[in-house]
């Protein structure tokens, strides 16, 4: 699901994060000043946004009528 609002994600922003994955470490960071944001938005005319490898970063308090979230949980 890619292009109807830029989704908030959990992870805080790092500039370094898929060099250090791809040595082993996973664990995301533990803060930051910027989160993650995926997913494009109707907006957007460039596809390279709607990539599911494509990061964006923002202030966590910035608020935009392109911007939202995805509710999810666990099936377990």
């Amino acid at each position: 699901m890619a292009g109807n609002v830029w989704e908030w994600c959990a992870d805080w922003y790092e500039r370094g994060a898929y060099d250090r994955y791809r040595r082993g470490d996973l664990k995301p960071p533990a803060s930051g000043s910027a989160r993650v944001l995926r997913g494009g938005s109707w907006y957007d005319d460039d596809t390279d946004f709607f990539r599911c490898a494509y990061r964006f970063l923002l202030d966590p308090s910035y608020r935009y009528d392109l911007i939202g979230f995805r509710c999810a949980r666990a099936l377990a």
